[in-house]
């Protein structure tokens, strides 16, 4: 898969990752200072090929460089969020649970 960015599209809340002409995307709502991301959508041809891994990581970089908490309502994302501790730190606090069990 060739280097691409995710981008924010705030007119359809959601953060999207264009490859091949085919975007995948994470659907969220935005409050003051947290981020729910609610859904994430990774087309048949994009699936298999790390996309919705790079397309996460992105979101969660957003994240930290704009001092935003992530409520994470997406199993997709609390999957990566399970697989990759790093970014725990982005996860508000009263949400861990979802990440790190009860």
């Amino acid at each position: 898969m060739p280097p691409t960015e995710v981008t924010d599209n705030p007119a359809l809340h959601r953060f999207e990752l264009l490859v091949d002409g085919v975007t995948a995307f994470v659907l969220y709502k935005r409050t003051e200072g947290l981020i729910q991301l609610i859904h994430t959508e990774v087309p048949a041809a994009l699936r298999g090929k790390g996309a919705g891994s790079k397309l996460v990581a992105g979101v969660l970089q957003f994240v930290e460089k704009n001092g935003l908490k992530v409520v994470p309502l997406c199993p997709f994302v609390v999957d990566y969020l399970k697989r990759h501790p790093q970014y725990l730190d982005t996860v508000d606090e009263k949400h861990k649970y979802r990440v790190l069990g009860p």
